[in-house]
């Protein structure tokens, strides 16, 4: 599947005189790339997607070199030399952004693209090669697998003039102020650029330098992850996704311990040794599972984690939230409601981009403001998925689907 963006190839390329860098980065007019061919947009309410793990952007091609994007003006020995010691870490850490992009492609998610396979990217890849019934420990064979069908590593993004509608350095921290904005956006062009591209500002700031990523903003250049973007502007404030006849009938399993999120479809599993199933207790009409998806989450604190079985409710984009200390305390809903708070949507909203309610009254899977806390900390009960993982579950799970909280 081939890729069109327009995005500077970042493959056969070790290093870019900053001069010359900064002639072949101009800022492209209001656009920041183009969508890949294999992602679509998120679909309509009544539109019935089709949710298989998408198919690899880009085949046959070596694997990539970074180029580091440096600002014109730094032409000095000091500065030089940081550029390149930033190429050669992006280069020495660039195997394992592959590994993760990949990853991350086919809906195995490996938490942040940085580079550094920690226990997410661990676990997604024993989850992938168990789905296709490959041995779980099989790294070489995955990477080789990633080599062949990805292209280029990184890719220098233009951040887009809409950019600005979502970003608010000024946000307040206090959430009696925040009921009183319009949206709850990002504080930094930097925190827009890598959640649209899976990764930490930490990151961005080691492959571009802190000055680069630091100064920022619509129409300027960012060396990135090439891993398919987060389009938050695709979302529509409470739009709502309704009931599937292939998506609905799909399984969620939550694993509170591993601290992970499953989905599942009827079929057979491919054999695998150690191969993940939806175990069927007391229901001799089980239909046989097998895995095609799976990401890390937070899950809720012991006291307050509701275990059993239930089902998706709802789907709502961008959803507005409830700030009840009350409930969120001990899980009985204030009766007072002036003391209710109404924070507005946006990606910084503490549920994030998206709300899947459960039949289990005030409890959902939804998205996140804080993706570090991902996999690191506890909820009041609800699931969390970092917003680029959220944005995906209407294309994977609709309402009536069951979900099994363990």
């Amino acid at each position: 599947m081939k890729m069109t963006q327009s995005a500077i190839p970042c493959w056969r390329l070790l290093w870019v005189p900053s001069l010359l860098l900064g002639a072949l980065v101009s800022p492209l007019p209001a656009e920041e790339r183009s969508l890949p061919a294999n992602r679509q947009d998120l679909p309509s309410d009544r539109s019935s997607p089709d949710a298989s793990a998408p198919s690899p952007r880009v085949e046959g091609k070596a694997a990539g070199k970074a180029v580091i994007v440096v600002e014109a003006e730094a032409v000095d020995e000091k500065d030089l030399a940081a550029a390149k010691a930033r190429v050669e870490k992006a280069n020495a850490v660039a195997p394992n952004v592959r590994l993760q992009i990949y990853l991350d492609e086919k809906r195995f998610g490996p938490g942040f693209i940085d580079g550094r396979p920690g226990k997410f990217t661990t676990k997604a890849v024993h989850s992938y090669n168990r789905s296709i019934g490959r041995d779980p420990d099989a790294w070489e064979v995955l990477r080789e697998e990633a080599n062949r069908m990805l292209g280029e590593t990184y890719a220098i993004a233009i951040v887009p003039d809409f950019a600005a509608d979502w970003v608010n350095p000024d946000l307040p921290l206090e959430y009696a102020d925040q009921a009183e904005e319009e949206r709850m956006s990002y504080r930094s062009y930097l925190e827009f650029m890598a959640e649209r591209y899976h990764t930490s500002e930490s990151f961005l700031i080691e492959l571009n330098g802190a000055a680069v990523a630091n100064g920022i903003a619509p129409r300027k250049a960012l060396l990135v992850p090439n891993v398919s973007p987060f389009l938050i502007e695709g979302l529509k404030e409470g739009r709502s996704h309704g009931e599937d006849l292939t998506l609905s009938a799909r399984t969620v399993v939550i694993d509170t311990i591993g601290r992970n999120l499953f989905i599942y479809e009827r079929g057979a599993s491919p054999g695998a040794p150690g191969a993940a199933v939806v175990v069927a207790e007391k229901n001799e009409n089980f239909e046989p599972q097998k895995l095609i998806a799976m990401f890390p989450i937070t899950p809720g604190r012991l006291e307050q984690t509701h275990h059993g079985e239930w089902a998706i409710a709802n789907c709502l984009e961008l959803p507005s939230w409830y700030y009840d200390k009350q409930l969120l305390d001990t899980g009985v809903r204030n009766k007072d409601r002036s003391k209710v708070l109404q924070i507005p949507p946006g990606p910084n909203l503490p549920v994030g981009i998206l709300w899947s309610g459960l039949t289990k009254s005030g409890i959902g899977i939804h998205g996140t403001a804080s993706p570090r806390t991902i996999g690191r900390s506890l909820s009041a009960g609800c699931i969390r998925l970092a917003n680029w993982d959220a944005v995906r579950f209407p294309t994977m799970i609709r309402p009536g689907a069951k979900v099994i909280v363990r």
